[in-house]
């Protein structure tokens, strides 16, 4: 089998790319930073590397075209960003939007062609417990994560009243201990889960075509409460939250 990782370099992308290997998985990496791909790939056993910035729309299209008959797709890359809507940098943000939102779909849309012309194949587009919520201080973050899940959940519907075999799926970890936090300008403020846990526990689920995977029984209670919880009580709680992740 073959997989392409995005954001494959560090964090849970880079302990998905190691598991999918000692599966036996010929593993593509792709991210912006050089440097980093290097280190990763010393890292994982049959493992080719790809340099890309996929906030670039034609980037994305020229992935697809570069690399070809994979048999899984991980759309992992992806950043936040903290602060009040009104004080936050817009370039950042649309370029979050970019990478969160718009490589995503794009590299879901031609990769799912692929995937139903064989009927077969794994997607897996990395969302967030944010997904669930509304969240004040990042408000745009949790907006792209929103997106990523509705567009997963429904595409997976889709498949599934076709009686395809494609599986399609997505992963909303909540709090990991990776370089997310320091990108995004925030502290946990509870006790994240190691990358390693939640990389495997993914995999398993993706494999086993789970449609929603969520890592740790207190993210699963969340996710259980925002759907039953007043959306004023939730968008206080998570105001509160994300004020005490605040690091400036």
């Amino acid at each position: 089998m073959k997989a392409l990782i995005t954001g494959g370099s560090s964090g849970i992308g880079l302990e998905m790319a190691k598991l999918l290997s000692e599966k036996g998985c010929t593993v593509f990496i792709a991210a912006r930073n050089k440097d980093m791909l290097k280190k990763a790939a010393e890292q994982i056993k049959n493992c080719h590397t790809v340099a890309v910035d996929l906030s670039r729309q034609e980037k994305c299209i020229e992935l697809h075209d570069k690399i070809k008959d994979i048999d899984i797709l991980i759309n992992n890359a992806g950043f936040g960003a903290w602060g009040e809507f009104v004080n936050t940098d817009m370039d950042n943000e649309l370029n979050m939007i970019d990478l969160n939102i718009k490589a995503v779909h794009i590299l879901t849309k031609l990769y799912l062609k692929d995937f139903m012309a064989k009927d077969r194949g794994h997607i897996l587009n990395v969302s967030s417990l944010a997904a669930f919520g509304s969240g004040p201080l990042m408000a745009a973050y949790y907006g792209t994560k929103a997106y990523v899940y509705k567009l997963t959940t429904a595409i997976n519907e889709e498949l599934r009243m076709k009686k395809s075999n494609v599986r399609v799926s997505v992963f909303c970890p909540g709090p990991v201990d990776t370089g997310f936090n320091r990108r995004a300008g925030v502290k946990f403020s509870v006790k994240p889960l190691t990358a390693e846990y939640a990389a495997k526990y993914c995999i398993d689920r993706m494999l086993k075509g789970d449609m929603t995977i969520i890592p740790g029984r207190m993210s699963r209670l969340t996710a259980l409460l925002s759907k039953v919880a007043p959306e004023r009580l939730i968008l206080k709680v998570c105001y509160m939250v994300q004020k005490n992740k605040g690091t400036k």
